[in-house]
């Protein structure tokens, strides 16, 4: 861990946030995320001002691989075949470092806005999380010989959070209750197929996952409502409005209600925006 990576770790958990995203190492990412989020939770450091310990980044760092592309330009992938496992493997990957990135940048960006400290809890376990996946799934390409960077990847995810940095309430929307819902619908099918071909590894990676993402969209929901209370407005009108406004995508059936539901999600969230925007 470099010098200013470990200085950022004892200072703030803002200042922590911002060194996280804009580390460029992806090790160094990870390591900072548990480093900060050890430091939060044994209560080493406190939450900081991004006024005073600077503001979070335009854009996460990010090693000069993997080639980033537009959506609508990356190849389909399958678990089928050793390249199209390697290459699903690699893709997720990207997902989770693009939610480290995310889940950081949610904590150090509006770390200005009026929380219960509980808040915070739930987002840096959220963090911690989600370099433990990256983490899974760079050894698990490892073990198949490949690499994080092998195959090109695309930077959707990210520019999904741009539109939103003004607002917290659109930011839980969109990130977590709309693209880790979606994992949430199509994880059991890869964890399914990852059996089935005799891939049990990638199966037991993609379980961790999955118990996770339950979580992290419920922790997404807690606070979501939260906020819509104290702005007086009901929480599925919210999100509607927040949806359509600033999801570029789809809300695309089939929908895991039961995992979704047990969240806190329920239908009423995502069921009226299918037909619309499908």
């Amino acid at each position: 861990m470099t010098d200013e990576v470990a200085n950022a770790s004892a200072s703030t958990l803002v200042a922590g946030a911002r060194a996280i995203v804009r580390a460029a190492n992806t090790s160094e990412k990870v390591e900072l995320a548990y480093a900060v989020s050890k430091a939060w939770f044994r209560r080493e450091i406190s939450l900081g001002t991004p006024s005073r310990d600077g503001r979070m980044p335009d854009r996460p760092g990010r090693p000069q691989k993997p080639e980033l592309r537009a959506p609508r330009d990356m190849p389909k992938r399958s678990l089928s075949g050793k390249s199209g496992r390697l290459a699903l493997i690699h893709s997720l990957a990207h997902i989770e470092l693009n939610a480290v990135d995310l889940t950081w940048d949610l904590i150090g960006r509006f770390a200005d806005v009026r929380l219960p400290r509980s808040y915070y809890d739930d987002w840096v376990r959220v963090g911690l999380e989600e370099a433990k996946h990256f983490s899974m799934l760079q050894d698990r390409l490892a073990k198949l010989g490949a690499a994080y960077g092998d195959f090109p990847a695309h930077d959707g995810l990210w520019e999904a959070a741009q539109d939103t940095g003004h607002d917290l309430a659109a930011r839980l929307a969109i990130i977590p209750l709309v693209l880790e819902a979606r994992g949430l619908d199509i994880t059991p099918p890869m964890i399914e197929k990852a059996r089935a071909i005799g891939d049990v590894e990638t199966a037991k990676c993609l379980e961790i996952i999955y118990r996770d993402e339950k979580n992290h969209v419920a922790f997404g929901a807690k606070w979501f409502r939260f906020l819509c209370d104290r702005q007086r407005i009901r929480p599925e009108s919210a999100f509607h409005f927040f949806v359509r406004k600033h999801f570029r995508g789809t809300l695309k059936p089939p929908f895991n209600d039961r995992a979704r539901s047990e969240a806190g999600l329920t239908p009423g969230f995502y069921k009226p925006l299918a037909p619309l925007t499908g």
